[in-house]
């Protein structure tokens, strides 16, 4: 069946219009996961002159056609060690060493569509762990990209890259799940694309706002959250100890909104994520919008 009759075509059409939208072919990478390994992907990406970077889930013909991409990256040499940050289950932090390897290699359509699509140029990466960890997956990760890659510190810019795809699930998680995109029972694109446009940027916010209280816990509020917000959070959990060099930071009122949903905060909990901090900031604003509602009707 021929690409453009099956679903993966969407693929190819996204980054038509992506490239289409930005204007600058040559500045785009387009990241993608296991459902964008898609040669005809590669073929579209060469000729339209932008790069791609995907996690490889099929195991191509490379070089003379003799032998598959696996074979090749086998035989090179591990570049080197990197350390990522890794969450388990619970979402305890933790440090661990991936082995890299990397090659130039050219890649291969199946025998089926050699006749209509060429060999490519095409960079592959390997990052895995030394030992199967017993209490989360292995870090075991397959790339492959147009861009080149001709030092260790390279190979570590496209794991950086592609380890940024995870941050676009959680945005799309909380539209789906948290803004209900999807249940919305507008008929029409016209009427669908403008609650769409106002839960994106609610989705940013909600996950601006776990990512800032993780990486930058003692910034100021104001950062995240207006004023009229931390005055009513303060209202539900005021500080015991107002000297203390934690109260007062952005990090500090976002905990007091995630503790509406029930989250203990304790010593060895991890930072609320964003499905807590999605109920705690509802509770809050339907709070808000009664204590609103009164006062116009009480006169107080």
């Amino acid at each position: 069946m021929p690409i453009e009759e099956k679903e993966s075509f969407r693929w190819l059409e996204n980054m038509r219009q992506s490239i289409a939208l930005f204007g600058d072919p040559a500045r785009c990478i387009h990241v993608g996961d296991r459902k964008s390994d898609i040669y005809e992907l590669f073929c579209t990406a060469h000729e339209l002159g932008t790069h791609f970077l995907v996690r490889t889930c099929v195991d191509r013909l490379a070089g003379d056609g003799e032998h598959t991409i696996a074979t090749e990256r086998n035989e090179e040499e591990i570049s080197g060690l990197h350390e990522v940050e890794v969450r388990d289950a619970k979402g305890k932090p933790e440090t661990v060493a991936v082995e890299i390897k990397y090659r130039r290699i050219q890649g291969l359509p199946t025998i089926g569509k050699q006749k209509r699509y060429p060999a490519l140029d095409l960079t592959v990466l390997y990052a895995q762990e030394r030992e199967e960890p017993k209490h989360r997956p292995r870090i075991d990760w397959k790339l492959i990209s147009n861009l080149p890659v001709h030092a260790h510190d390279d190979a570590i810019e496209k794991l950086d890259w592609y380890a940024m795809r995870w941050k676009i699930e959680t945005f799309h998680k909380i539209l789906k799940s948290g803004c209900k995109a999807e249940a919305a029972r507008l008929r029409t694109v016209e009427r669908l694309v403008k609650p769409i446009a106002v839960f994106c940027i609610l989705a940013w916010r909600m996950f601006c706002m776990t990512m800032i209280n993780r990486s930058q816990p003692h910034a100021k509020p104001d950062l995240a959250i207006t004023t009229s917000k931390r005055s009513s959070s303060i209202i539900f959990f005021p500080d015991k100890d107002p000297t203390t060099s934690h109260a007062g930071t952005v990090s500090s009122y976002l905990v007091k909104i995630a503790r509406l949903d029930g989250y203990l905060a304790r010593a060895s909990d991890p930072p609320p994520g964003n499905t807590v901090m999605w109920r705690g900031l509802t509770r809050l604003t339907d709070t808000k919008l009664g204590a609103t509602i009164r006062a116009e009707l009480m006169g107080n």
